[in-house]
């Protein structure tokens, strides 16, 4: 099984960025692998079609500078917790492979559209770290983004949580269902779950009732050198799910969550929720999604 090599985080803003940023070094300290952090500053011409025909050439000028003001200050805040965390931790920087035995990082800035240039350097990299949307102007944009890197890299997918975390690979919690989707999470997964303490499967009903049960998924962990044990969620009903999943978290003071995202319909979730939906609203901890 290949390790983690390279791993991109996008970083957007500092206030959520900051999280994601630690998260992301922290795994890349203990895997000892290549921490690319993606910065996307918006084309401000890019807004020029939402902004009609009624405005004035002055004005559009004006709201294009305004955006390419707020864009450059937003940059250099993150290039600054950049330069802070890779200080402090006395990180090498280099973009050029096969780089040091130990951790490394390199930063890119680039202008333009945050999801397409997360979705193509996403696919150069063996895993995505993003922050969680959260309410405020930028979480459509987040939001966008983190769609687009879980449908569109073929990548795993770590959601760091809004607060800062110190662990990331102690005790893990796989949430299974036998879906294709849970399988390529825990495919991905490997290389963290070979580095944590503990290892969790957590069921909802039977355990072996799914076309793939658990006790295969623990067979087939133990043959990658991972002793998982089973646990049966305790839910109330289909709703109860995702509380019931974050509670178990709790209980065994997990560090990562481990998950199939939107094994129903997107639009379905949309419209009914879901355990994705449920978990990213509430969890405090960083979660590992494969679509």
């Amino acid at each position: 099984m290949t390790g983690v090599k390279t791993l991109l985080a996008v970083v957007p803003d500092v206030e959520g960025g900051l999280p994601t940023l630690e998260t992301a070094c922290i795994i890349g300290r203990d895997l000892a692998c290549h921490v690319r952090v993606l910065h996307v500053r918006p084309d401000p011409s890019s807004a020029l079609p939402l902004m009609g025909e009624a405005m004035s050439g002055a004005m559009i000028d004006q709201m294009m500078a305004t955006c390419e003001k707020e864009g450059t200050a937003r940059a250099v805040r993150v290039r600054g917790i950049f330069d802070q965390l890779i200080a402090r931790y006395d990180i090498p920087q280099t973009d050029e492979p096969p780089g040091p035995s130990e951790m490394s990082a390199a930063y890119i800035e680039l202008i333009g559209q945050e999801d397409e240039a997360a979705v193509s350097y996403g696919r150069m990299a063996d895993v995505v770290v993003i922050g969680r949307p959260q309410d405020g102007d930028d979480e459509p944009a987040l939001q966008a983004t983190l769609n687009a890197v879980l449908m569109e890299t073929g990548r795993p997918v770590i959601v760091a949580p809004r607060q800062q975390v110190s662990n990331v690979l102690s005790a893990a919690v796989i949430a299974w269902n036998g879906s294709v989707e849970a399988v390529r999470a825990v495919a991905g997964a490997i290389p963290l779950l070979l580095k944590a303490s503990r290892v969790v499967i957590a069921v909802a009903g039977s355990a072996e009732n799914l076309q793939v049960s658990a006790s295969e998924l623990q067979s087939y962990l133990a043959w990658h050198g991972i002793d998982a044990e089973l646990r049966t969620l305790t839910i109330s009903g289909a709703s109860d799910v995702g509380p019931s999943l974050l509670r178990t978290c709790d209980d065994v003071q997990a560090s990562l969550l481990v998950m199939g995202a939107y094994t129903h319909s997107r639009l379905r979730q949309l419209i009914i929720g879901g355990v994705t939906r449920h978990v990213l609203d509430n969890a405090h901890l960083p979660v590992l999604l494969a679509h």
